[in-house]
């Protein structure tokens, strides 16, 4: 099929502009537009693309893009369908996070925030539940062990979130997979395959060794780049292994803003690892506007560059590793984990909502003396609106900011 750049330019940047609401519905407008309305991809051709992209760390909707832009017109269509999906949601969130960081603490902005931080909460137990119902249903005692151990080792021993990954990968693996049908190697790829790697290894190393000179980006580079590789299940899944380190470990932003970040991410299109940026432009911020951009451009790199690297490098090998049982039963059993991870992310962001503060010890708990019913009473509201009513996202996001600020007018 022959697809031009420009149909590819209008396509692509249509998706991008629209897809808010997560990763289900960001599937669902990619396969209304390249599916249905235009048939660049078959069905079969898109469920084999997705079930890869599930395997690989990073934005499964990003990739999925980049594999169908790659499909189409080679290398070049990859780099600008992914690039399409990306870049509307990471100017926005460079806008938010500049306007942020001027009047992030004013009081009444910190008002609407509060009405924001509660119905994330309840977005991420919404994520637990859909995900819970994806990762059990093959075999539902083992996806709740593995499920009950991650919580375990994250929230009652802080392991860290790529050593819980990786077991659970490696517990997967050697479990093995329902046996289906045999596909061969496809030939004459290999030379291709390390010249890939070698290429989009070198330009995804390459600012990290620019900024060697400078703490800050060195250090924000090498965690981003490091997150890169381990964002397996979807933002949700790495948001509390990031929140803490960048909140416990580097101190580059408090736990409210942390949350905050969240928030802005979730009323953009694009991927929510976007939050990343957020992250980093808000850190950048403190020592002007120039490290803020330098920061925001940098994490926008080390994150997105590998994506590239998975899709480019395994996208001639798509049916051969979509059948091999050992790597499907690696993949179910980090998506089981998952749900796991994505309940103590639950818990560490209702405790940070509803209590002031929190004890020092680990595993952390609150400080009953310090309940807020007022984010309490946001909170059962944003839960009424999501679960109750037919409202958006971003509708209940500005509703529960325009709460946040009610009540501080009231107060």
């Amino acid at each position: 099929m022959s697809v031009s750049f420009g149909a590819l330019f209008r396509t692509f940047g249509r998706i991008g502009l629209l897809s808010f609401g997560g990763p289900a519905a960001q599937f669902a407008l990619m396969h209304e537009e390249l599916v249905d309305r235009r048939g660049w991809l078959s069905e079969k051709q898109y469920l084999s693309a997705l079930s890869f992209c599930m395997m690989l760390p990073g934005p499964e909707a990003m990739q999925l893009c980049t594999y169908a832009g790659w499909r189409l017109r080679g290398v070049p269509g990859g780099l600008l369908a992914g690039a399409l999906f990306v870049l509307p949601g990471a100017v926005i969130v460079f806008a938010l996070a500049m306007a942020y960081a001027a009047w992030g603490q004013v009081p009444w902005v910190a008002a609407a925030f509060l009405g924001v931080k509660a119905a994330v909460l309840v977005v991420v137990i919404q994520a637990l539940i859909k995900v819970a119902r994806r990762a059990f249903g093959h075999d539902m005692a083992e996806g709740l062990a593995l499920a009950a151990l991650a919580f375990v080792a994250l929230y009652g021993f802080a392991l860290p979130f790529p050593v819980v990954i990786g077991f659970a990968a490696l517990w997967g693996a050697l479990r093995g997979g329902v046996a289906g049908e045999t596909v061969p190697l496809p030939r004459g790829t290999a030379r291709g395959t390390v010249m890939t790697v070698v290429i989009f290894g070198l330009l995804w190393a390459a600012p990290l060794a620019l900024v060697a000179g400078s703490p800050l980006l060195a250090d924000i580079g090498l965690f981003f780049s490091k997150l890169a590789v381990v964002t397996f299940g979807g933002a949700y899944a790495v948001l509390a292994y990031m929140s803490q380190t960048v909140v416990e470990t580097h101190g580059w932003l408090t736990t409210a803003e942390m949350i905050d970040g969240l928030g802005l991410a979730e009323t953009t299109p694009g991927p929510l690892i976007l939050v990343t940026e957020f992250v980093a432009a808000l850190t950048g911020a403190k020592l002007g506007p120039g490290m803020a951009l330098a920061a925001a451009a940098l994490t926008l790199w080390v994150t997105f560059i590998p994506c590239f690297l998975w899709i480019f490098a395994g996208a001639p090998y798509i049916e051969w590793i979509t059948h091999q049982p050992r790597l499907a039963g690696a993949l179910r059993a980090i998506t089981a984990a998952v749900v796991g991870v994505i309940a103590n992310l639950s818990l560490w962001f209702a405790l940070h909502v509803l209590f002031a503060s929190l004890s020092r010890s680990t595993p952390a708990l609150p400080e009953w003396s310090s309940f807020q019913p007022v984010a309490a009473g946001l909170t059962a509201l944003s839960a009424l609106l999501l679960f109750g009513t037919r409202l958006g996202l971003a509708a209940t996001l500005a509703l529960m900011a325009v709460a946040g600020l009610a009540v501080e007018l009231l107060s």
